[in-house]
């Protein structure tokens, strides 16, 4: 019996940019990310590609960074912590007024030609390498330079000879993704000045990597559900079978507002991994869980089956404290159970990560989290929660 081969998958989700702290948001997106990545690991050969360094010439990026520069001078960002870099973002964010193209080239050169990063933006980074370590998510490569294969002339003349481009340059206009062919808008993704959005940096990123895959996996939060569509849209025409998961984001106090508001103070992902080390220190309940024995994976274990399960794909739940804290215990009870129970072997463990598939190779993290949840089910397979949840 011929085995037939496994497929490559290209999870690309939405890249965070390191202005401002990890809201629980973005750690919804995150730790989804990385479970679809490791349960899907053992079936088919996948790629998770997210790169800062495409997305630092952004304006939202080089702009801040500018701010920095021009308002405080020689900082020392080392001793600051991601709370007050968020601060500082929030504060440039409220300025009505934007610095014109030509302040910002050398910033966006700097990235380009160098990969030079800003002192603030690597001070986040270290900060947010930590998390993930304290998470059990896989990095993969938040410090790294790791440029897009595509410069942004290349990217536009590419898609120009297939159509997709409605260019403007020429007589000092814009640059417009054009998918009217589809029935759908143009969409600006060059200014007249040359200052790329976030389109146009995910089309030189993703552009030239697709056609390597057989399924392309775009994760996104549903605001930016009109971009997602068209670069689904570009990216199927160059041959893979493209998907979008939508991933909702938490509300907070019943609203959902963008971290360049604030609002973020007591749940960035910094605050609540302290609250959680404090949770296990504590003893859970009194069942005599520690931090430094089942405290660790239940954290790791606890954060997914809040953010995954419990939240579930849509935004309509705001965030909880109590209730993180509740899958905490509920995942050191797991872990506890587990412990007793059997590893599966290989075979197994593939069949049990297949059944959450529907017509697609990626693993749906969702249906998989909450077949860990329920009464009477079985302990968790150990292999399971090492492979993927830990």
């Amino acid at each position: 019996m011929t085995v037939p081969p496994r497929k490559n998958v290209l999870l690309a989700p939405v890249t965070v940019t390191p202005t401002k702290p990890l809201t629980p948001s973005h750690l919804k997106g995150l730790l989804w990310t990385d479970v679809m990545f490791r349960a899907t690991a053992p079936l088919a050969e996948v790629t998770y590609r997210y790169s800062h360094t495409t997305y630092h010439v952004t304006e939202q990026t080089v702009g801040f960074w500018e701010y920095l520069d021009r308002t405080h001078g020689e900082t020392d960002y080392t001793r600051l912590s991601e709370e007050d870099i968020g601060d500082l973002y929030v504060r440039y964010r409220s300025e009505a007024e934007r610095q014109d193209a030509d302040v910002l080239r050398p910033y966006r050169d700097a990235v380009e030609h160098g990969g030079w990063v800003h002192p603030a933006s690597e001070r986040m980074l270290r900060l947010w390498a930590g998390h993930y370590a304290r998470l059990g998510m896989h990095d993969p490569g938040l410090q790294e330079h790791q440029p897009p294969g595509l410069r942004l002339d290349e990217m536009i003349e590419r898609l120009a000879a297939v159509g997709l481009v409605l260019d403007q340059r020429h007589c000092g206009g814009p640059v417009y993704l054009d998918a009217t062919r589809y029935g759908m808008p143009l969409r600006r993704i060059v200014t007249s000045d040359g200052r790329p959005n976030y389109l146009a940096c995910a089309l030189r990123e993703l552009v030239p990597l697709v056609p390597w895959y057989d399924e392309v996996v775009l994760l996104h939060d549903p605001e930016l559900d009109a971009d997602y569509q068209l670069l689904n849209r570009v990216l199927g025409t160059l041959g893979p079978t493209v998907r979008r998961v939508p991933i909702g984001r938490v509300p907070i106090d019943g609203k959902i507002t963008s971290a360049r508001h604030g609002g973020w103070r007591d749940h960035t992902a910094g605050a609540l991994l302290r609250a959680a080390t404090d949770v296990f220190d504590g003893d859970v309940d009194g069942d005599g869980y520690g931090y430094d024995d089942t405290g660790a994976g239940a954290l790791r274990l606890g954060m997914r089956l809040y953010f995954i399960a419990t939240l579930g794909p849509g935004q309509r739940q705001s965030f909880r404290h109590d209730l993180l804290r509740h899958c905490m215990t509920v995942a050191a009870r797991l872990l506890e159970r587990s412990r007793a129970a059997v590893a599966a072997g290989a075979g197994e463990l593939s069949d049990a990560l297949d059944r959450t598939r529907r017509g697609h190779t990626y693993v749906d993290p969702y249906r998989l989290t909450c077949s860990l949840l329920g009464k009477g089910r079985p302990a968790p397979d150990p292999g399971l929660l090492s492979a993927v949840f830990l």
